[in-house]
């Protein structure tokens, strides 16, 4: 049976929409905004005054995005940036075309939004699993690069964020494993769409961990450094987007997940609500953790802010999570 999008109406989103801040004078720079969540955040951060930088691989789709998001803002500022998150030569060439335009403002928050799930086992140019390079590691890349901009943005507006995006599907899998941050793609455990122990789920897992992990660690550094910049990452529940339609085309979906979708999803308006939290609200604090719950059940509601849990907060992930990706990308990650 394929996998059939319902309709689920927002519970969370208006009200939270009309109680967000003015954001004028603030740049966003936002990854994955053709869809979903990032679609939903970024339009909502334009028409709030805050200028956007969307982050996405060139296509129709990402042509329609900035027609369809700079209508809903006249008089601000919505550019578009080529970024394909599976080349660590796009993401460097996005920064380049970034650090020309943020060069005066520097950028307030960066949401690393983008995200695939349960794709084929397969290999990117540079080597590293789909999902992996797709979900982390070139977020890694692009958090390392656009580390001045967040300082200059912090020293003007007393601080600046980075907001991370991981899932429920972080509790699938016990701990970050080495082997999923290294140059094995197209060899770690198959295809199999089973959504407890197949290859595909297992491999998104640890995407979803590494984002709560980079998170936890990047946290650490800050403070320690005494950093006006934020770490904080948030979860979207099941949000009703396009993320499970583009999986079930690639056989990753199980059997009956539509039927379960319709009580168990929330709409993709309400899905946003962590990753606009942690980007938007006054008085946030570095290292929390933005959702409608932190159990495997969580999967709609309204988001709030949690602490880090124990699976990666801890000394050998973040060890594990910092050098990996420093190795990944060839560079030291110096804050």
């Amino acid at each position: 049976m394929a996998y059939k999008k319902p309709s689920v109406p927002s519970v969370h989103f208006p009200k939270f929409f009309d109680k967000m801040p003015d954001l004028s004078g603030k740049t966003f720079a936002i990854t994955g905004t053709t869809s979903g969540t990032g679609k939903i955040a970024a339009q909502a951060i334009a028409q709030k005054g805050g200028r956007v930088l969307m982050l996405n691989r060139p296509s129709s789709r990402s042509n329609k995005a900035q027609e369809t998001i700079s209508a809903a803002a006249p008089g601000v500022e919505v550019i578009t940036i080529d970024c394909d998150l599976q080349s660590f030569s796009s993401v460097r060439s996005a920064v380049e075309k970034i650090n020309t335009i943020c060069a005066e403002s520097g950028i307030y928050a960066l949401i690393n939004n983008a995200g695939i799930m349960a794709m084929p086992d397969a290999a990117t140019e540079d080597g590293f699993d789909t999902q992996m390079q797709t979900n982390h590691l070139s977020h890694f890349l692009l958090t390392q690069q656009l580390m001045p901009l967040f300082n200059k943005a912090a020293e003007i507006h007393g601080d600046a964020r980075i907001v991370n995006h991981s899932s429920m599907a972080r509790k699938g899998v016990k701990r970050l494993e080495a082997k999923y941050l290294e140059k094995n793609g197209g060899n770690l455990g198959g295809d199999s769409s089973n959504m407890l122990f197949g290859g595909r789920w297992i491999r998104y897992g640890q995407t979803k961990l590494a984002n709560a992990a980079f998170t936890a660690a990047l946290h650490e550094k800050l403070q320690a450094k005494q950093s006006k910049v934020k770490a904080l990452v948030a979860h979207p529940g099941w949000a009703n987007t396009e993320l499970q339609v583009t999986t079930d085309k690639q056989g990753g979906m199980a059997w009956g997940a539509s039927l379960i979708a319709k009580f168990a999803s929330q709409s993709e308006e309400d899905g946003t609500l962590g990753i606009l939290s942690a980007a938007v609200l006054p008085n946030v604090e570095s290292g929390m953790f933005y959702g409608p719950g932190m159990g495997m059940m969580a999967s709609k509601g309204a988001a709030k802010p949690y602490p880090l849990e124990k699976q990666y907060d801890n000394p050998e992930t973040i060890k594990l999570i910092w050098e990996k990706s420093c190795e990944a990308i060839g560079e030291d990650f110096e804050i």
